[in-house]
């Protein structure tokens, strides 16, 4: 089961970064949405594959237009109000924003929203009180665990990279984590953002044969956007990571949607025996 996902935000929608941290500041950018959103949807109607898109509440709310456009063809989930780390928050501060961003979704595709993905990934074991928060709110899976080390969040002792079901207090969310593959007793994610782009294309399609049973992949627009200014106020390794590859990021997407079929995650969770997978209490 191979399942694509897509983290819409603009450009500079970069975490930790003092210069990129505000809704004042994310003004004064160029705007580069509309044409990595196109670009997105192109390729996957050149592929004919589906896909779920997370989408932050600010763009939703200042470019409506790029919402309907997607969800008019694909699923829509949430990637909160305004692109924050869960632990830079309060329990009341997350709530308020994420059901903001549920509702405005919700008002723009007339649908439920019913899929989550965290900023960062940045819901660790002391933020677990964010699923039961996600639960309430009518979340049914969620796509925000890094099960391994990572500098914005991650939850190393998670298992397997496979979906499970966390218990939230009275409720139960479908955990879809980050697909990551061992070498050498580390494991090690390759199927998404500066990762995808950092592996040559060959080993990143040895990995996905080797885990015929998960795979998920997650993009940002900005990975395959050659074009993008740099923000020349991030620190050396972090530009290294922002801005490696991307030149040919767009083709090796290609490449891997060719090779391998993909899918959304209500069509993937359908799939799923729920009563066999592994329970989760964080």
């Amino acid at each position: 089961m191979n399942i694509l996902t897509f983290d819409i935000e603009e450009w500079f929608h970069l975490l930790d970064n003092d210069s990129t941290r505000s809704e004042e500041q994310w003004k004064t950018y160029e705007v580069r949405i509309h044409e990595n959103v196109d670009r997105i949807l192109r390729i996957l109607d050149d592929t004919g594959t589906r896909a779920t898109f997370f989408i932050i509440g600010w763009v939703a709310r200042t470019y409506p237009e790029v919402v309907r456009k997607i969800a008019s063809r694909y699923e829509i989930g949430s990637h909160t109000m305004n692109h924050q780390l869960v632990w830079q928050q309060s329990p009341a501060e997350f709530r308020k924003d994420i059901d903001s961003s549920l509702k405005l979704l919700q008002d723009l595709t007339g649908r439920p929203v019913k899929a989550f993905r965290a900023p960062g990934f940045s819901i660790r074991k002391s933020e677990r009180w964010a699923f039961e928060t996600l639960a309430e709110l009518g979340i049914e899976y969620d796509s925000s665990i890094f099960p391994a080390h990572h500098a914005h969040g991650g939850m190393p002792d998670y298992g397997p990279g496979a979906p499970a079901l966390i218990e939230a207090g009275s409720h139960l969310i479908k955990e879809f984590p980050i697909s990551t593959h061992e070498v050498g007793g580390r494991h090690l994610v390759y199927s998404g953002g500066g990762y995808f782009r950092l592996f040559p294309y060959p080993l990143i399609r040895r990995w996905m044969r080797q885990s015929p049973e998960y795979v998920m992949s997650y993009i940002h627009p900005r990975d395959l956007d050659a074009g993008q200014p740099m923000i020349k106020e991030l620190p050396l390794h972090r530009k290294f990571k922002s801005y490696v590859n991307l030149a040919g990021a767009e083709a090796k997407l290609r490449r891997m949607l060719t090779d391998f079929k993909f899918t959304d995650l209500a069509t993937a969770s359908a799939s799923i025996d729920w009563d066999g997978v592994r329970r989760i209490k964080l």
